[in-house]
């Protein structure tokens, strides 16, 4: 069975805002977000790749595909 995912538009203010908040969210765990995690963030927040690109480029970056 195939099963569609439900799209969900987002504004470019509100991808900036989830960004910010996982950013936070990373450095309060003591991390850091690379340099290639933000740039890909900021094609995120322009709209140039969806969420799930944006998952994919993390998951591919760290060998957990």
């Amino acid at each position: 069975m195939v099963t569609e995912a439900a799209t969900i538009a987002t504004t470019e203010a509100e991808r900036d805002l989830r960004v910010a908040e996982a950013i936070h969210s990373v450095e309060m765990e003591g991390l850091t977000v690379t340099e290639s995690g933000r740039q890909d963030a900021r094609e995120y927040i322009a709209g140039r790749i969806d969420s799930d690109e944006l998952v994919a480029r993390a998951r591919a970056r760290y060998g957990l595909d």
